[in-house]
């Protein structure tokens, strides 16, 4: 009966576990403060679109 008894603990602790692992993210939310009017950030904004750019044309 001990082992039925561990059995149905760990489920539970399983369940539990995954119940909260998908609570987390909704909890903490990081504000993140980025200044978008800064040269370094359209810098940084244009490199990355230019990237996705090519690699949509690469991908076709």
């Amino acid at each position: 009966m001990a082992s039925t008894n561990s059995a149905n603990s760990s489920q539970t602790t399983a369940a539990d576990n995954k119940k909260a692992s998908a609570a987390k993210p909704q909890e903490q939310e990081e504000e993140i403060d980025i200044d978008l009017e800064a040269p370094e950030t359209e810098k940084a904004a244009l490199a990355i679109q230019n990237q996705f750019r090519r690699f949509q044309k690469k991908k076709k």
